[in-house]
């Protein structure tokens, strides 16, 4: 077993975390990354709260087997069900949750037409009720779930026209009508492009990765367990596909 406390952990329900390691890895390219996707449970948003904290529990757990530093919970569904319960249990480890830039849109379009895309589980719990009730006074906020857009993803069809199919679907009650969409899960930016061409390139997505990599390195800073070595990068994945591992490969780039 390997005890030394060197890795950053970052973990998801599938390979949507790759897009929070991408900006992990901007950030601090120094740092040795152990990447675990749950592709084998895979989607979370769907599943009850109690069923995403027992996932999301195990991973932890073998994941601290591996001696890591920190861990970074890339996956907006198992924040929302269990963040609090992992600080509470490991109170000596960083624990980073991601939550949808709700505040970064009303920040960049007060009175704006928001819509936050997010999994249904997100959707409905009380963590995105508290972050939506700040911002719904001055802004109009729309939840739009999205089912079938993560397994798209995780079947390497992001960007294809099963993605647009679903995507035009989801947003003709909305077509002309928002500023900004907030992209609430970290498989979502994988769409974009998708998105951008049902939506049209005037409205603005936003996702919360660029600001959970700069918290994970202002706790690091603060914790002295910053490093400027070489780096380096594991992925792993519960389902023991190599057409996983290599599609995870890919999304980094």
């Amino acid at each position: 077993m390997n005890t030394r406390k060197d890795y950053i952990a970052v973990f998801d329900s599938g390979v949507g975390g790759i897009s929070v390691l991408r900006h992990l890895r901007r950030v601090m390219p120094g740092e040795r990354y152990l990447y675990f996707g749950d592709s084998a449970n895979a989607p979370y948003g769907t599943k009850t709260k109690e069923e995403v904290k027992q996932l999301t529990f195990a991973a932890a757990q073998t994941l601290m087997e591996r001696g890591i530093k920190a861990l970074v919970v890339a996956c907006n569904t198992a924040t929302s069900a269990a963040i609090n319960d992992l600080r509470a249990a490991y109170p000596e480890l960083i624990v980073i949750g991601i939550e949808p830039a709700l505040k970064l849109a009303a920040d960049k379009f007060p009175g704006g037409r928001l819509c936050v895309m997010a999994t249904p589980m997100t959707l409905r719990e009380e963590k995105f009720a508290a972050l939506m009730h700040r911002y719904d006074q001055n802004c109009t906020v729309y939840k739009l779930p999205a089912p079938g857009l993560v397994e798209l993803v995780e079947s390497g069809k992001a960007d294809s026209p099963e993605m647009d199919a679903l995507l035009r679907g989801l947003f003709a009650p909305y077509r002309g009508q928002l500023d900004a969409v907030v992209l609430g899960c970290t498989h979502y930016p994988f769409a974009a492009k998708a998105i951008s061409r049902v939506l049209g390139e005037g409205v603005t997505l936003l996702d919360g990765g660029d600001g959970t990599a700069r918290e994970t390195k202002r706790r690091l800073k603060e914790a002295e367990l910053l490093e400027e070595g070489e780096g380096s990068l594991t992925i792993e994945n519960s389902k023991g596909d190599q057409r996983l591992i290599g599609l995870s490969w890919d999304l980094l780039r």
